[in-house]
């Protein structure tokens, strides 16, 4: 069949992609929308990984009030132009993350930013609880590696399940966001301020 300009048009729109990509994507689908969206996605997703070697400079610092003004956000979330920068979806992300930040307190964006010492504790603390309740020598690191994970869910933003929509974690929502602008996209740092503490 053949791809009309309305086609393209109303792809690029459900999508974010380039007029080409979704001019190729409905050719290889015979012009099923959703199918040309899903084989976009696909593709997108499978790049995020190529892109995210290249340099973010670009982006916001955006902030997020909650609780009649007893928790702040300031998150900084970068891209690679100032095009991407000004683009609803990236908006939309960074207001979605600070707003999760509030929510979930994380203590950290990625588990590289976890110093060892405190990873070397967490490991020492499930290895000795799996050891009082019986568990055999050879399988406690295995435990304690479970447990580290789960923490790592627990306190690393990138990990964590997005408070809107549990069944994705931050980082899946940046690899989507990157697989619709074709950017790299990096959360950078994060402050969050809770009314008579200091910043957590």
């Amino acid at each position: 069949m053949s791809v009309t300009a309305q086609m393209v048009k109303e792809l690029r729109e459900k999508c974010g992609a380039g007029m080409m990509d979704c001019k190729r994507a409905l050719a290889e689908t015979d012009g099923n929308m959703d199918e040309a969206v899903k084989l976009l996605r696909t593709k997108g997703m499978a790049s995020a990984d190529k892109k995210a070697a290249r340099a973010a400079n670009e982006g916001m610092i955006d902030s997020y009030i909650h609780g009649n003004g007893k928790i702040g956000v300031l998150v900084e979330i970068n891209c690679e132009t100032d095009f991407v920068a000004r683009n609803e979806a990236f908006r939309a992300f960074a207001h979605d993350v600070a707003m999760h930040i509030a929510a979930s307190a994380p203590g950290y964006v990625r588990r590289e930013d976890i110093p060892e010492d405190v990873v070397a504790g967490e490991l020492e603390i499930y290895k000795a609880q799996a050891r009082e309740t019986g568990k055999p020598e050879n399988v406690l690191e295995k435990i304690a590696e479970g447990k580290v994970n789960k923490f790592y869910s627990q306190v690393v933003l990138l990990e964590q399940p997005f408070v809107k929509d549990p069944d994705k974690t931050i980082d899946g929502l940046r690899r989507e966001l990157v697989a619709k602008v074709g950017e790299n996209i990096e959360v950078r740092r994060f402050s969050r301020y809770l009314l008579g503490q200091d910043t957590v």
